[in-house]
């Protein structure tokens, strides 16, 4: 038998706490569903984009001058050959390696075309401009077509 008097008072009282242990009891149910890391609810990384560039390309022709992006694995963006283009990109060991200081290349003129390509390959940062100054800025060039345009003389 309880020595504690039968009172309105006590009676809310014994209510508030059967509605707290209630509570916290469900919160408890809760918290052990929740998936666990080491140190308490595990929460999954958003996947950020290991492939995605946006590529914009001056001075060559009307139908090839302008800024598109380009999405790999899958393919996607509004670049006009998402699919070929991912296709070459992910072929090619390293695709925007720049021609070394001191190598030499021939002095042949491809055209006043440019395109900068900037974003992410690889989980890597890519910032990176392709000109067709001389053989072997055009080689450069070429390599990625179709993710760069085909620049025909």
């Amino acid at each position: 038998m309880s020595n504690t008097p039968n009172t309105p008072s006590t009676r809310k009282s014994r209510k508030k706490n059967g509605l707290v242990a209630a509570l916290v009891l469900f919160a408890s149910a809760i918290v052990a569903a929740a998936p666990q890391g080491p140190r308490g609810p595990r929460v999954e990384p958003a996947v950020a984009p290991t492939h995605q560039l946006v590529i914009t390309v001056a001075d060559a022709t009307e139908e090839t001058n302008g800024t598109h992006t380009l999405t790999c694995d899958p393919a996607g963006g509004d670049h006009p050959e998402a699919d070929a283009a991912c296709e070459t990109l992910l072929a090619s060991e390293q695709p925007f390696e720049t021609t070394d200081e001191g190598t030499l290349c021939t002095y042949m003129y491809g055209g006043p075309a440019h395109a900068t390509v900037e974003g992410v390959w690889e989980g890597e940062s890519v910032s990176t401009e392709f000109t067709r100054s001389d053989g072997c800025e055009i080689a450069r060039w070429d390599a990625l077509v179709p993710a760069l345009p085909e620049m025909v003389p």
